[in-house]
This record gives C-alpha cells, sequence and structure tokens, in this order.
C-alpha cells in the first residue's frame, strides 16, 4: 500500500477544509487513541465523498486498523458479550469496508486480499439462548456484513471469487443456510432483502444446485 500522498484525489467540488478533515481522519485510524472518532467521521462521509474508498485503500496502515476492529470483537460474539459501544464502533468499520468492497476501483483488489474471510464470523448465527438485546446489537454488523457480500457477489469478479473453489463456495452457502433457518425463527426483513440477492447472485452460478435445499426449506417455512 502507498502513503496518503498518493492515494486518489478528492474530488474539487469538496471543500479544502473537508479535504483536509478526510486526510486527517484517515492518518487518526492508524492510532488507537484517536480511531474511534474517525470511524465515526469517515463512516459520516462514506456517500459523500466518492473517492473515499481508494484513498482508505491507498493509505497506509488504513485498511489493516479496519481489520483490527473487526477482529476486536471475536470474542464477544461467542459467548455473546458485545455491548452497544461495541457494536457502534465496530459497524462503522463494516461501513467503511463495505465502501472499499463496492468501489469499482477498489472491490477486485480488495477480494484478493481474501478480506471476505475476516467477514464470515459475523454472519453466523449464535447460540439461542443470547438475549434480546443482543440481538438487537448485533443485527445491524450481520445485516452491513451480509450487504458486503452482496456487493462482492453482484461483481462478475467477486462471483468468480466465491465460486472459484469448492470449499470457498461450500462456506458461503454454508453461511447463507444458516442464515435462511434463522430467519424462520426470527424475521429480518432488510437482513431477508439481502440474503435473498445472495441467493440470485449464486444461481447464476451452476453450483447454486448445492443451495437449493437450504432454500426450498426456507420456502415451505
Amino acid at each position: 500500500m502507498h502513503s496518503l500522498a498518493t492515494a486518489a484525489p478528492v474530488p474539487t467540488a469538496l471543500a479544502q477544509v473537508d479535504r483536509e478533515k478526510i486526510y486527517q481522519w484517515i492518518n487518526e485510524l492508524s492510532s488507537p487513541e484517536t480511531r474511534e472518532n474517525a470511524l465515526l467521521e469517515l463512516s459520516k462521509k462514506r456517500e459523500s465523498v466518492p473517492d473515499l474508498a481508494p484513498m482508505l485503500w491507498h493509505s497506509f496502515g488504513t485498511i489493516a486498523a479496519l481489520l483490527q476492529e473487526i477482529v476486536n470483537i471475536y470474542p464477544s460474539i461467542n459467548p455473546p458479550t458485545l455491548t452497544a459501544h461495541q457494536s457502534n464502533r465496530v459497524c462503522n468499520a463494516l461501513a467503511l469496508l463495505q465502501c472499499v468492497a463496492s468501489h469499482p476501483e477498489t472491490r477486485s483488489a480488495f477480494l484478493a486480499a481474501h478480506i471476505p474471510l475476516f467477514l464470515y464470523p459475523f454472519l453466523h448465527t449464535v447460540s439461542k439462548t443470547r438475549p434480546f438485546e443482543y440481538l438487537r446489537l448485533t443485527s445491524l454488523g450481520v445485516i452491513v456484513a451480509t450487504f458486503i457480500l452482496q456487493k462482492i457477489l453482484l461483481d462478475d469478479t467477486g462471483l468468480a471469487y466465491i465460486c472459484q473453489t469448492y470449499e470457498r463456495f461450500s462456506h458461503v452457502a454454508m453461511i447463507l443456510g444458516k442464515m435462511v433457518l434463522q430467519l424462520s425463527k426470527e424475521p429480518s426483513a432488510r437482513l431477508l432483502k439481502h440474503v435473498v440477492r445472495c441467493y440470485l447472485r449464486l444461481s447464476d452460478n451452476p453450483r447454486f444446485s448445492d443451495l437449493t435445499f437450504c432454500w426450498s426449506s426456507f420456502q415451505r417455512k
């Protein structure tokens, strides 16, 4: 990865002060002391800065910092001990990864770096005994992670990556299958929409026959 000096320029429509703030927040992601606020501010700007994804990808240490945020909460997934504060913070990191995953200039590199592997734990269902509050707190993270998977599948390169090996494909199929079963018990319209789109996209590949049982089972329910 390159330094910030080589990052893609922000469109001139963005005010100078905003451009400087974007660079500042990206730099602040590298420091644990300033990362939380930087995550919050950058996630707010992801829709208004068209080239934010290349800026994040090509800046030194940024993707590593985002992945560190993801990995840091793995222990809180099982047993479920995730707090509202942790949930909000990791959702901001996921939102920035979503930005990188969906941008045409960065999505191929995003896939080549195997970053989607870090998102799989968020797509696994957890114990039935988890409290309702935990369901509420983690739902956003699951939806965002599923949306990233959907974005990856919608891209031809992404679909080819997922279907390149049977192991990779079957792992995604297993995750989607678990989510379908969980949705039959705890319906979520937003999550269902993303899961269905993942299935529809996978149907473009002959290996979709591996998934038909899970999908038909869900339809019967």
